[in-house]
């Protein structure tokens, strides 16, 4: 553990080391408190060696002791590092994907071999499910959040296609259970009480569509198969995880998770710091 990957990014500061089992091992601290963060750094003092990316790295390194050895390197390459090693492990690697990084908006990428290019991205992410499901809800923790949807119902408010033909025979290629317009009939109806878990559920569908079209269109665009969904919002999040799997099958494009998705840019910064260590 003398050498750390730390991704400081704009809502978590993810750590990546390995054991003394060389297994690997993740954990996060909220960047709003990177206090913790130095916290630990400084209760090891076995760290020597630093990996550092995200927004908030120079934040963090204000806080650490100047004699830690500090290997920087920007986000997106953090990120195709510890992409590219996660796949090695789990799918034997991909050639050709799309990777989708959900953080508090969401960034998307082409990977073409050893090439790693930003193709889009929107504001749609991890901070839009936490934002409108606290003005909706009064629910500002993620984890209850996640929690809830799960429960929730979706067709309770969202507008499906099949409520557009009301009882009629939909027409091909229309599938009835696609959602015509998220949040679609709460306009439709007298004010009413609806249930927390069905608003947050609700929410989610709203997030992981916009995030699965997006990237389905890029994979269409680029011809490719699978699509790499990555980012702290899929930790323990079934919901959101259902929701981007089923529209990307509907899409005939393969979905893929690869555990510990918020973590890979700490993964890149630690693989990054060994290297520099090792060519020294």
């Amino acid at each position: 553990m003398n050498t750390i990957g730390i991704d400081a990014g704009g809502t978590l500061t993810k750590i990546a080391y390995t054991d003394g089992n060389n297994e690997l091992q993740v954990r996060h601290y909220p960047s709003n408190d990177l206090a913790q963060v130095a916290a630990f750094i400084n209760a090891h003092p076995e760290i020597q060696i630093l990996g550092m990316t995200g927004g908030r790295a120079e934040q963090l390194n204000l806080l650490l002791n100047d004699s830690l050895t500090r290997h920087s390197l920007v986000e997106f390459e953090a990120t195709f590092r510890g992409v590219n090693y996660q796949l090695k492990r789990q799918e034997g690697g991909l050639e050709r994907c799309i990777v989708a990084n959900i953080g508090s908006g969401t960034s998307i990428h082409y990977k073409n071999g050893e090439a790693y290019t930003r193709v889009s991205g929107t504001g749609i992410g991890g901070g839009t499910l936490v934002g409108l499901s606290a003005l909706m809800t009064g629910e500002y923790d993620y984890h209850e959040i996640s929690s809830l949807a799960a429960t929730g119902q979706r067709k309770n408010i969202d507008l499906m296609v099949a409520d557009i033909f009301e009882g009629m025979e939909v027409p091909a290629p229309l599938d009835p259970d696609l959602t015509a317009s998220n949040f679609g009939k709460v306009g439709l109806k007298p004010p009413q009480d609806y249930v927390k878990a069905d608003i947050l559920a609700t929410t989610m569908g709203l997030v992981g569509e916009v995030v699965s079209t997006l990237s389905i269109q890029l994979a269409e665009q680029y011809q490719v198969e699978h699509i790499v969904y990555i980012g702290t919002t899929l930790d323990h999040n079934t919901k959101l995880r259902d929701v981007i799997t089923s529209y990307t099958k509907l899409k005939k494009k393969t979905a893929v998770f690869l555990g510990d998705e918020g973590f890979s840019g700490a993964i890149g910064a630690l693989l990054y710091a060994k290297e520099q260590v090792s060519c020294v």
